[in-house]
């Protein structure tokens, strides 16, 4: 028979916790979570320091209101869908078999950790590196390991700190447990409250077979979930790596600073997720909605994949203090691109090469200065116009390194700015052409290759293009390549050839 193991990693006040995982600034103070539609909102979740200074669930924004100190918040959906993602990517490292058990505004995974010693030694060892994970994540959660499901997942989320059952200890380890753990309508907890049955305890010392004849077939359920002893179809999720983190403000966001408080952190839980999985961030876009309804957009790609979270908020920093939006922020989504971590293999007597993170900073300044359009790697555009390229964001590639051990090519030296020229034609071919300096006599020409396009803007171009061949008057051959506007009848000397 297969032996079964299973652990419930149980987050409590679920709302509360995913909208202050992100926000370190108020760990220390009350807070609440309001839901619903203005004026009507009421407390749906609570931290711990909330509830000690008398604030209650159901509670509404006017009586909340009048708490001295309490913070006020509204349930983000968004946020918790978010902080759910980062929670599984979590308790996926531990085991790939994962089922939700999440009820009300909590948020609960039970784990099949049978076999799992191996990897994390012993049940209590590897609840505790659960929590710890968690804890790293910025949630606060309740751990409890037992041999039967229903018996993890009830005493996580009726317990505090670590709870690990031993097998056969089961129905000990539930019968403090309040009769509301199991899912009862509310003509079922009345019965329950008439006979003075409060705990799983009382539930599980009363006879099953008289319990069945005055409650139905259902009570044979709860008495085995009493019992410790219910049986259950495992049903696993299926965990994706999403790379998100989503905040939303209580006011709306005008200083840089103040944003990049909160993105530090989001930073931070990013490089760590993806650090996790042997990845690195490849590419940032932090999305920010405007208090006028218009959304704010700005991708950061590094030159190389890095987790490096002091470089990352840099290269933010700066394209934000670039491009601030025009609007004060009312919520910011970061969602990162996975790449591979770059690693760069130099040669025993090769010169140490810059960091990246100094090349991605530098580009940035470059970009402040001269603007964004100017720096980068040219790309040549899909067209017969000579020279027609436009610029794109550098990446760090093996591009140089895919000419090495090619064989030998002839180069093309362009002369920038092209050199005008007076050019003797003979049957409309050039024999001759002087610069400002002396005349050469042309031994070869080859062409014309004729190019135009755009006659229907102001950007037209009609040209041709002659290769040369003309002797130095040391006797040297020198093969140049000569232009011709049709349009204002000129010529230049536009390249050579080496």
């Amino acid at each position: 028979m297969k032996s079964e193991l299973y652990a419930c990693a149980h987050a409590a006040e679920f709302p509360a916790q995913a909208l202050l995982r992100l926000r370190p600034d108020l760990a220390t103070q009350p807070v609440a979570v309001l839901e619903g539609r203005a004026p009507e909102e009421t407390a749906c979740a609570l931290n711990w320091k909330a509830r000690q200074q008398g604030t209650a669930y159901g509670m509404t924004r006017l009586d909340a209101e009048s708490i001295p100190g309490l913070r006020l918040l509204a349930r983000s959906a968004q946020s918790e869908s978010a902080a759910r993602a980062v929670f599984l990517e979590c308790v996926a490292q531990f085991s790939p078999r994962i089922e939700e058990a999440s009820r009300g505004t909590a948020c609960a995974f039970v784990l099949d950790i049978d076999g799992a010693e191996r990897l994390f030694g012993p049940p209590e060892k590897m609840a505790q590196r659960l929590r710890a994970a968690l804890a790293a994540a910025g949630f606060r959660t309740s751990i409890a390991v037992s041999a039967n499901f229903h018996t993890a997942r009830m005493k996580a989320a009726h317990s505090r700190g670590i709870s690990v059952i031993r097998a056969g200890e089961e129905a000990g380890a539930l019968a403090s447990l309040p009769i509301s753990a199991l899912v009862l309508d509310a003509d079922q907890a009345e019965t329950f409250a008439i006979w003075g049955i409060r705990t799983l305890g009382e539930l599980a010392a009363l006879p099953e077979a008289e319990l069945v004849t005055r409650l139905g077939a259902e009570a044979r359920a709860w008495s085995a979930l009493a019992h410790g002893r219910a049986a259950h179809l495992f049903q696993p999720v299926e965990p994706v790596l999403a790379l998100e983190e989503f905040c939303e403000f209580e006011t709306p966001v005008e200083q840089i600073d103040s944003l990049l408080f909160v993105a530090v952190r989001m930073i931070d839980s990013l490089a760590a997720r993806a650090n996790g999985r042997a990845l690195a961030l490849a590419a940032l876009t932090a999305r920010m909605k405007l208090e006028d309804g218009s959304w704010h957009e700005r991708i950061i790609r590094p030159a190389l994949p890095s987790v490096d979270r002091r470089f990352l908020l840099k290269l933010v920093h700066m394209e934000i203090g670039a491009h601030p939006p025009q609007a004060a922020v009312v919520s910011l989504l970061l969602r990162a691109e996975a790449g591979q971590a770059s690693q760069m293999q130099l040669g025993l007597f090769a010169p140490e090469m810059p960091e990246p993170s100094k090349l991605n900073v530098t580009l940035a300044r470059l970009k402040a200065i001269v603007g964004e359009d100017r720096v980068g790697s040219p790309a040549l555009d899909d067209t017969h116009r000579a020279d027609s390229f436009r610029m794109k964001g550098f990446v760090a590639g093996s591009s140089a390194d895919a000419l090495n051990g090619l064989s030998q090519r002839v180069a093309l030296r362009r002369v920038r700015p092209p050199e005008p020229l007076s050019v003797v034609l003979r049957a409309a071919r050039p024999i001759a052409f002087r610069n400002l300096a002396r005349r050469f006599e042309i031994t070869e020409a080859y062409g014309p290759w004729r190019t135009s396009g755009c006659w229907w803007s102001m950007d037209a171009w009609d040209g041709e293009e002659w290769d040369v061949l003309t002797t130095e008057h040391d006797g040297t051959a020198v093969a140049c390549v000569l232009t011709h506007d049709l349009q204002r009848n000129t010529w230049n000397l536009e390249a050579f050839y080496d």
